[in-house]
């Protein structure tokens, strides 16, 4: 008889997807539930109202547990360090964007995948909306021929719910990330897709403008990675969180058809989500057009993200659950996802001169980072602190993070 997964999971907010997951599987159980902020902590216990579950404020009361697995929902810059500390108490993770904020981190958290031996998934939902997983069975059934180019767009106006998600904290990840730090829903699907790895970035940074002023983010409001595949092929990634409009999208050429997903109506439909244009043959004689389902879709559109989360979370239970040829996103495809976006803000920092991505996969390849801290965090840059802008940090003032504090503050007690 097959076990039971005891799943923990950290972070109420962004976790409540793979709570509710787990009423839909048979196979996991949520046992463990951990945040530091007892009040949602509380709440969450309040709603599940499952006497089985354990509740946590302490991640190392988690760590002890007898879970099997965790899922990290937490901060999206403090990943990798959670990753690692589950992996050598025998835990299996799924980490939530991103995999890790440089490469020291990346580092540690490929050598702890290897030394544990436990399994490492990256949810990167974006490869599962339903277009990205129709572009990639198209393209590994060889329908489109050889992989030549991809483009892959997340842009997302932030600014509405900027107090949401930062409390107007000046010391929030969010306000002091690069432009190209949040870089792995355009990069990840192609990457996903095409199953070839990036060798060479070359990045551009959009400038500081007032949408960011007025959210206290200091940085530019969106960025462009050039990067260059193993086979020659290039991709073109644009994102950003204070663009003036949202736009989801990704296209990939093909020797022989090309296959885009529509982009995001005015009406903010995500039709980027379900529908799938195709063009076939080499000169593109023929188009299809339709929403791309599978025996799971009626399952998982329920699910957030176009039914992608449910994806996440079911590929990574027929991993643990034995499925060898199980969908998962391990470590190394997740570090060829988010390292061109480390490398792309070096490029600019340094007059826009292309950057060799390395190939984790080879401990000699990755040796030389082992100790290169530098990001735009100072808890883990220490003397390698860059600035989130390449030209310098903009001066915000204190007025801005109150205004936004205060709508956060307001926010709350109209729940």
């Amino acid at each position: 008889m097959q076990k039971t997964v005891k799943l923990g999971v950290l972070g109420v907010n962004r976790g409540r997807t793979m709570m509710q997951y787990c009423q839909l599987d048979r196979r996991v159980k949520l046992t463990a539930v951990c945040d530091q902020n007892k009040e949602q902590l509380q709440k969450t216990k309040n709603t599940l109202h499952d006497e089985s579950i354990a509740f946590y404020d302490r991640f190392e009361d988690l760590l002890s547990s007898d879970v099997d697995a965790v899922v990290l929902a937490n901060y999206a810059n403090e990943h990798a360090p959670f990753a690692v500390q589950c992996l050598t108490h025998g835990k299996h993770v799924l980490s939530e964007v991103l995999p890790a904020q440089n490469f020291a981190e990346a580092v540690a958290l490929a050598d702890a995948v290897e030394t544990s031996g436990k399994i490492y998934d990256y949810a990167e939902n974006y490869c599962y909306l339903p277009a990205t997983r129709e572009m990639r069975r198209l393209y590994r059934s060889g329908a489109l021929g050889a992989f030549e180019y991809g483009e892959g767009e997340y842009l997302h106006n932030c600014e509405p719910a900027w107090h949401s998600i930062t409390y107007g904290d000046p010391a929030h990840w969010r306000n002091n990330m690069s432009a190209f730090f949040y870089c792995t829903h355009s990069i990840g699907p192609l990457i996903h897709i095409s199953g070839l790895k990036p060798v060479k970035v070359t990045g551009f940074e959009m400038p500081f403008n007032n949408r960011m002023a007025r959210m206290g983010a200091k940085a530019g409001w969106g960025s462009v990675i050039m990067i260059t595949l193993e086979n020659g092929a290039v991709l073109k990634c644009l994102q950003g969180v204070g663009p003036s409009k949202n736009s989801v999208w990704f296209s990939v050429y093909g020797s022989l058809g090309t296959a885009e997903s529509r982009r995001e109506t005015a009406d903010g439909k995500h039709d980027v989500y379900c529908d799938l244009d195709v063009y076939e043959g080499e000169n593109a004689a023929h188009k299809r057009a339709y929403t791309p389902k599978d025996r799971l879709s009626a399952r998982a559109e329920k699910a957030g993200h176009g039914g992608a989360d449910f994806y996440t979370m079911r590929h990574f239970i027929d991993k643990i659950s034995g499925k060898a040829d199980a969908e998962i996103i391990d470590v190394y495809e997740a570090l060829d996802m988010f390292l061109p976006g480390l490398l792309a803000y070096r490029s600019v920092l340094n007059g826009g001169i292309p950057m060799a991505v390395p190939d984790f996969r080879d401990p000699a390849q990755r040796e030389p980072f082992r100790f290169d801290r530098a990001c735009t965090d100072s808890k883990a840059a220490g003397n390698a602190l860059q600035p989130s802008y390449s030209q310098g940090n903009p001066t915000v003032p204190n007025a801005v993070y109150e205004k936004i504090r205060e709508t956060f503050l307001a926010s709350q007690k109209t729940d």
